[in-house]
């Protein structure tokens, strides 16, 4: 019997925005939830998907397709060959002392082709042509050109994501990424939310930033992707 869905809305963060603030987004097949691959390519799997939602990923992505899932507590499947494993942190900001930035603006549909560009060279994690729909994003230019962003991603109940935070490399050691992070918190405070980011458990640096922020850690995350296998069954059950 599938266990019962997560308590907390961070337990299990991209089902929980697929089932609540971010439902627009949702497209289903059985008991799993996924954003439209232009916005994102996490699956909202419930927290330990039965063989039959194994079944429904690999019909809803096609054999070769990239099951990426963040916080699930069960393992994919043996036969899935791995492409990506990531081990993390999540941490909150209840106490974050957020703040507007005068130099950040609010980036648009116009401004995707530069942030795409700004996260090829930064690589800060996936973000695609429809990313920016999930929530705000702000930037920094220098003589008109993006050189540090930062946004809103998985919105489950009560709390937003940070993420995207990127700063070219010619402008680091400037306090940009602090800047953009405590201007995006003020914004999902503003809303009565609680601010939350994801950080590889191997990046001390970056969380030592977060803590000094007033984020505190509230636990490990596994990130991980695999291939759905070329001999998958495909189409309805």
């Amino acid at each position: 019997m599938p266990t019962a869905e997560p308590s907390h809305p961070l337990d299990n963060p991209v089902r929980s925005a697929l089932t609540g603030p971010h439902a627009r987004f949702a497209e289903r097949r059985g008991r799993l939830l996924r954003y439209p691959a232009e916005v994102t390519t996490f699956l909202g799997l419930p927290d330990d998907p039965a063989a039959e939602d194994w079944d429904d990923v690999a019909a809803l992505l096609g054999p070769g397709g990239a099951a990426l899932t963040a916080g699930l507590a069960a393992p994919h499947p043996a036969d899935w060959p791995v492409v990506f494993a990531l081990d993390g942190v999540q941490l909150v900001g209840e106490d974050v002392a957020a703040a507007p930035d005068p130099e950040a603006v609010r980036l648009g549909p116009a401004d995707v082709p530069e942030m795409l560009d700004l996260v090829r060279r930064t690589r800060p994690g996936p973000f695609f042509s429809r990313t920016i729909e999930l929530g705000t994003y702000l930037g920094i230019r220098r003589d008109g050109v993006l050189v540090a962003m930062a946004g809103e991603r998985f919105h489950p109940p009560g709390h937003t994501e940070i993420s995207a935070v990127c700063t070219d490399d010619a402008h680091r050691g400037q306090g940009l990424a602090t800047r953009l992070i405590h201007a995006v918190a003020a914004g999902i405070q503003e809303r009565g939310e609680i601010p939350f980011l994801h950080a590889a458990a191997d990046n001390t640096g970056a969380i030592r930033l977060y803590e000094s922020l007033g984020f505190r850690l509230r636990r490990s995350v596994a990130f991980r992707g695999s291939l759905v296998p070329e001999d998958a069954p495909a189409g309805p059950r």
